[in-house]
Protein backbone atom coordinates (compact mmCIF):
# COMPACT_ATOMS: atom_id res chain seq x y z
CA UNK A 1 0.00 0.00 0.00
CA UNK A 2 1.16 3.29 -0.81
CA UNK A 3 2.36 5.50 2.16
CA UNK A 4 -0.04 8.44 2.81
CA UNK A 5 0.57 12.28 4.23
CA UNK A 6 -0.35 12.89 7.35
CA UNK A 7 -0.65 16.83 8.54
CA UNK A 8 0.19 17.14 12.19
CA UNK A 9 0.41 20.16 14.57
CA UNK A 10 3.26 19.46 17.06
CA UNK A 11 4.68 22.35 19.62
CA UNK A 12 7.86 24.57 18.38
CA UNK A 13 10.00 23.40 20.27
CA UNK A 14 9.48 19.27 19.74
CA UNK A 15 9.83 20.04 15.94
CA UNK A 16 13.31 21.84 16.66
CA UNK A 17 14.22 18.81 18.44
CA UNK A 18 12.96 16.05 15.81
CA UNK A 19 14.81 18.44 13.17
CA UNK A 20 17.75 18.60 15.81
CA UNK A 21 18.10 15.12 15.84
CA UNK A 22 16.78 12.95 13.09
CA UNK A 23 18.21 14.18 9.44
CA UNK A 24 15.46 15.21 6.91
CA UNK A 25 15.37 11.56 5.01
CA UNK A 26 14.55 9.78 7.90
CA UNK A 27 12.37 11.36 9.64
CA UNK A 28 8.84 9.47 8.12
CA UNK A 29 10.74 6.18 8.86
CA UNK A 30 11.97 7.34 12.38
CA UNK A 31 8.13 8.46 13.21
CA UNK A 32 6.51 4.95 12.01
CA UNK A 33 8.97 3.11 14.31
CA UNK A 34 7.58 5.24 17.08
CA UNK A 35 4.45 5.05 16.36
CA UNK A 36 4.56 0.93 15.83
CA UNK A 37 6.40 0.70 19.04
CA UNK A 38 3.45 3.52 20.86
CA UNK A 39 -0.05 1.79 19.27
CA UNK A 40 -1.84 -1.38 19.87
CA UNK A 41 -1.78 -3.73 17.60
CA UNK A 42 -4.25 -3.98 15.10
CA UNK A 43 -7.66 -5.55 16.45
CA UNK A 44 -8.91 -8.76 15.37
CA UNK A 45 -12.25 -10.38 14.57
CA UNK A 46 -14.12 -10.55 18.29
CA UNK A 47 -15.67 -13.78 17.38
CA UNK A 48 -12.18 -15.51 16.26
CA UNK A 49 -11.04 -14.05 19.70
CA UNK A 50 -13.74 -16.16 21.75
CA UNK A 51 -13.11 -19.28 19.69
CA UNK A 52 -9.52 -18.95 20.97
CA UNK A 53 -10.47 -18.54 24.18
CA UNK A 54 -12.83 -21.35 24.26
CA UNK A 55 -10.54 -23.60 22.65
CA UNK A 56 -7.68 -22.65 25.04
CA UNK A 57 -10.40 -23.03 28.34
CA UNK A 58 -9.30 -25.99 29.96
CA UNK A 59 -12.68 -26.51 32.06
CA UNK A 60 -14.69 -26.23 29.06
CA UNK A 61 -12.56 -28.56 27.13
CA UNK A 62 -13.26 -31.29 29.87
CA UNK A 63 -16.78 -30.65 29.74
CA UNK A 64 -17.00 -30.83 25.91
CA UNK A 65 -14.89 -34.26 26.07
CA UNK A 66 -17.76 -35.38 28.36
CA UNK A 67 -20.33 -34.78 25.88
CA UNK A 68 -18.46 -35.91 22.59
CA UNK A 69 -19.91 -39.35 23.23
CA UNK A 70 -23.10 -38.38 23.72
CA UNK A 71 -23.40 -35.51 20.97
CA UNK A 72 -20.90 -37.31 18.28
CA UNK A 73 -23.39 -38.35 15.79
CA UNK A 74 -25.93 -35.56 16.69
CA UNK A 75 -27.84 -34.74 13.55
CA UNK A 76 -25.80 -37.00 11.12
CA UNK A 77 -27.74 -40.54 11.56
CA UNK A 78 -29.50 -41.52 8.32
CA UNK A 79 -33.15 -40.34 8.82
CA UNK A 80 -36.16 -42.16 9.61
CA UNK A 81 -38.03 -43.85 6.33
CA UNK A 82 -40.33 -41.07 5.18
CA UNK A 83 -44.19 -41.46 6.23
CA UNK A 84 -46.74 -43.11 4.42
CA UNK A 85 -49.61 -41.48 3.30
CA UNK A 86 -52.74 -42.56 4.77
CA UNK A 87 -55.83 -42.82 2.31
Amino acid sequence: MPAQQLLLHLPPDLVRRLKHAVPARQRSAFISRLLEAALPPEPTDPLYEAALAAENDATLSAEMAEWEHATFADGLAAPASPPTRRR
